[in-house]
C-alpha cells in the first residue's frame, strides 16, 4: 500500500503494472482509495476451498472449552474488543470487560481463513511421515522405540518429502526433490469496469499456466498487451551487467572514459594513442597537434625575431661600413662582432622553436637555444671583467693587467663558449635527440578533448641545465657590472653594460615563474586550452630569449649607430695616451672623488683640485683609444 501511495505522489499513475504475491491476493485494504494506481495489477492466491465442519467447530469455541490454545485468550480480546482482566481497563476508556458470553460469528464478523486447508494438510503430512517412519524403524511396536528416541530430524525430513496422500480438499499432497509442494494458484487482475473496481479471475496455474488474455484490462481500459520485457536492449557503447540469478534481466552500463564496447558484456580500454569514438563502439587515433606558423602564438615571436634580425644585420652592416671610425674601434670591434653573432643566434632560435619537431630540428634546438645566449653573455662578461681588472690594477700599481689585448679577449670569450658546446656534446652522447608524441600531458577527463603533442624530448630539467650555464654567465656579468658602476659615463661601456644586465635579469626573473607555472597547468578541458598548453611554454621561452637579445642590441649598439649615422661630428678620435697615463688618471680620479666627500662644512674645492680632476677626466676619455693602440 505504501508503494502505491508513493507512486501516486510521484504522479506515476498508470505507469507501472504491479505484480502482487499471495500476501496481496484479492484483499481490498491494499488498494483502498488507490484504485486508479492499482488498476491492471496482477495478483495470485493459492487454490483453496472452505473446509466443511471447520466453521461449526471454530464458532463453538469459547474460553471454557479451548483452554489448551494459549493464544486463544488474546484472540478473544482482539476479536470482541474487550479485556479479560478488570485491572487492564483504563478509567474513561470505551473498552469493556469480557463476559465470556460472546460468541464467534454472532457478536463479531467471521470468515474462514483461506489457509486453513494448508494447515490441516501440513499436520497430516507430519502425521503420515511419523507413521511411515515408525513402521520402518519400530515394526510391530507401540510407542517410540530406541531408534526413534529422540527422533532424528534429518531422517524425518526424508519421510516428509516422500509422503503422498489426498488432502482435506481432495487434492494430492506431495513434495518435489527441493521440498516444495506443487503450486496451484488462481490468477487475479484488479480491474475497473464502469467505475467499479473488482478482482477478476483471469487464469490459473496447475503445473502449467492457463490465462484468459481476452479477459484482461490494462490501465486506461485498454486491452492491448504492454511490452513484457525485463530489460530494454542496451544502446551502442553500453555493456550488459546481468542481474544475479536472472539471466534475462540486466543493467546497461556505459563504457565511460577511454573504454569502448568490446562485446555485449565487456568494455575495454583503448590503446594509449587512441580514444573511443562518440558512441564508444571502437577506438580512433588521438589527433596530433603542434605549433602552427599561422597561430597567433607563433606570429608574435616570429615578428619580434624578424625585426630583431633586421636590426642586428643593420648594426653589423653599419659597423662594417664604418669599421675604422673611432666609435667602432672604441667599442672593441672583435668582441662586438662576437656579441652581435650571439644576438643574431638568439633571434634565429625562434624559428627552430616553432618549426615542426623532428630529428634535425630537435638537434639544432639543443645546440643553438643555449649557444646564442652563451655567446652574448660570454662577450659581455669578458668586457666587464676587463674593465674591472684594469681599475682594480690601477688601485695597486700603474702596470697594465694581463690578458686585456683583443686576442686575449677573444680567447677568453671562446673558452667560455666552448664549455657550453662541450656540455651539449655530452648531452647528445648520453641522450640522443629525437622527437616524441606526448599523449599523457593532454589526456583530459573527456576523451573528446584528448590530444597528442608532437614535441622534442626535452624535459624541464634538461631545459634548466641547457639554459643554466647561460644564466650563470649572465649573473656573473651582472656582478661585474655592479662592481664597475662607479666608472664615469665617458669611460668605455661599463654603464650601458650594467643597464643591459639589470634589464636582462628582470626579463629572466619574470620568465621563470611564467614558464614553469604554465608547464605545470594540468586542467585543460577544451580544445583551445590544449593548444594554449602546447604553445604557451614555447612562446614564453622564445619571447624571453628575443627580449634579452633586444635589450643588448638596443642599449649597447643603437646609441652608437645613431651617432655614426646622424652625428658624425662626434665620431672623431680622442687624444691618445699611454695605458700608464690612463690608469694613473683613473686612480687619481677615484681618490679625489673619495676625498671630496669629506670636505668639512661644504667647503668649495680648491682651484688645484678642480684642475687635477678635470685633467683626470680628460685622461679617462682617452682610455678607449688604448684598445686600438694595443
Amino acid at each position: 500500500r505504501r508503494v502505491l501511495e508513493a507512486a501516486k505522489r510521484a504522479n506515476q499513475t498508470g505507469h507501472f503494472i504491479w505484480m502482487g504475491s499471495d500476501s496481496w491476493g484479492s484483499k481490498i485494504s491494499p488498494v483502498l482509495h488507490l484504485e486508479e494506481v492499482a488498476e491492471g495489477s496482477v495478483t495470485i492466491l493459492p487454490k483453496r476451498v472452505s473446509v466443511k465442519g471447520f466453521d461449526r467447530y471454530f464458532s463453538s469455541r469459547t474460553l471454557d472449552n479451548n483452554r489448551r490454545n494459549i493464544w486463544f485468550a488474546e484472540f478473544w480480546e482482539e476479536n470482541f474488543h474487550c479485556k479479560l482482566s478488570r485491572h487492564a481497563l483504563k478509567k474513561g476508556s470505551s473498552i469493556k470487560k469480557c463476559t465470556n458470553r460472546e460468541r464467534i460469528g454472532q457478536d463479531s464478523s467471521y470468515e474462514q481463513e483461506g489457509k486453513v486447508q494448508f494447515v490441516i494438510d501440513a499436520v497430516y503430512a507430519m502425521g503420515h511421515a511419523l507413521h511411515n517412519m515408525h513402521k520402518n524403524l519400530c515394526p510391530g511396536k507401540v510407542g517410540l522405540c530406541p531408534r526413534m528416541d529422540p527422533v532424528d530430524g534429518v531422517e524425518l525430513l526424508k519421510y516428509i518429502r516422500n509422503v503422498n496422500f489426498s488432502g482435506i480438499a481432495g487434492t494430492p499432497v506431495t513434495f518435489n526433490e527441493n521440498g516444495d509442494a506443487p503450486g496451484r494458484y488462481d490468477i487475479y487482475q484488479y480491474q475497473i469496469r464502469n467505475s467499479t473496481p473488482e478482482y477478476k479471475v483471469i487464469g490459473q496455474w496447475t503445473d502449467h499456466l492457463y490465462l484468459k488474455v481476452e479477459n484482461m484490462l490494462w490501465p486506461g481500459g485498454g486491452s492491448q498487451l504492454p511490452s513484457s520485457i525485463c530489460s530494454l536492449p542496451c544502446k551502442p557503447g553500453e555493456r550488459k551487467k546481468l542481474v544475479k540469478g536472472i539471466p534475462c534481466c540486466w543493467h546497461c552500463e556505459r563504457c565511460d572514459g577511454y573504454q569502448y564496447q568490446l562485446d555485449e558484456f565487456h568494455c575495454k580500454r583503448c590503446h594509449f594513442n587512441e580514444r573511443p569514438n562518440e558512441n564508444h563502439t571502437s577506438c580512433t587515433p588521438i589527433p596530433i597537434i603542434k605549433l602552427e606558423w599561422s597561430s597567433p602564438w607563433a606570429v608574435v615571436p616570429v615578428f619580434i625575431a624578424i625585426v630583431g634580425i633586421i636590426a642586428t644585420l643593420f648594426v653589423v652592416v653599419t659597423f662594417v661600413r664604418y669599421n675604422d671610425t673611432p666609435i667602432v674601434k672604441a667599442s672593441g670591434r672583435e668582441l662586438s662582432y662576437v656579441l652581435l653573432t650571439g644576438i643574431f643566434l638568439c633571434y634565429a632560435t625562434t624559428f627552430l622553436m616553432i618549426a615542426e619537431p623532428d630529428l634535425s630540428t630537435c638537434s639544432l634546438r639543443r645546440i643553438f637555444l643555449g649557444l646564442g645566449m652563451s655567446i652574448s653573455y660570454a662577450a659581455l662578461l669578458t668586457k666587464t671583467n676587463r674593465i674591472y681588472r684594469i681599475f682594480e690594477q690601477g688601485k695597486k700599481s700603474v702596470s697594465a693587467p694581463r690578458f686585456i689585448s683583443p686576442a686575449s679577449q677573444l680567447v677568453i670569450t671562446f673558452s667560455l663558449i666552448s664549455l657550453q658546446l662541450v656540455g651539449v656534446c655530452i648531452w647528445f652522447i648520453v641522450d640522443p635527440s629525437h622527437s616524441v608524441i606526448d599523449y599523457e600531458d593532454q589526456r583530459t577527463t573527456n576523451p573528446h578533448f584528448a590530444r597528442g603533442i608532437l614535441k622534442c624530448d626535452i624535459s624541464d630539467l634538461s631545459l634548466i641545465c641547457l639554459l643554466g650555464y647561460s644564466m650563470l654567465l649572465m649573473v656573473t656579468c651582472t656582478v661585474y657590472a655592479i662592481k664597475t658602476r662607479g666608472v664615469p659615463e665617458t669611460f668605455n661601456e661599463a654603464k650601458p653594460i650594467g643597464f643591459t644586465m639589470y634589464t636582462t635579469c628582470i626579463v629572466w626573473l619574470a620568465f621563470i615563474p611564467i614558464f614553469f607555472g604554465t608547464s605545470q597547468s594540468a586542467e585543460k578541458v577544451r580544445e583551445e586550452g590544449t593548444a594554449h598548453a602546447l604553445v604557451s611554454c614555447r612562446t614564453t621561452l622564445t619571447i624571453s630569449v628575443s627580449l634579452s637579445a633586444s635589450v643588448s642590441l638596443g642599449m649597447l649598439y643603437m646609441p652608437k649607430v645613431y651617432i655614426i649615422l646622424f652625428h658624425p661630428e662626434q665620431n672623431v678620435p680622442k687624444r691618445k695616451r699611454s695605458l700608464k697615463a690612463v690608469v694613473t688618471a683613473a686612480t687619481m680620479s677615484n681618490k679625489f672623488s673619495q676625498k671630496g666627500g669629506f670636505r668639512p662644512n661644504g667647503e668649495a674645492k680648491s682651484e688645484l683640485c678642480e684642475n687635477l680632476e678635470t685633467q683626470a677626466l680628460a685622461t679617462k676619455q682617452t682610455y678607449v683609444s688604448y684598445s686600438n693602440h694595443a
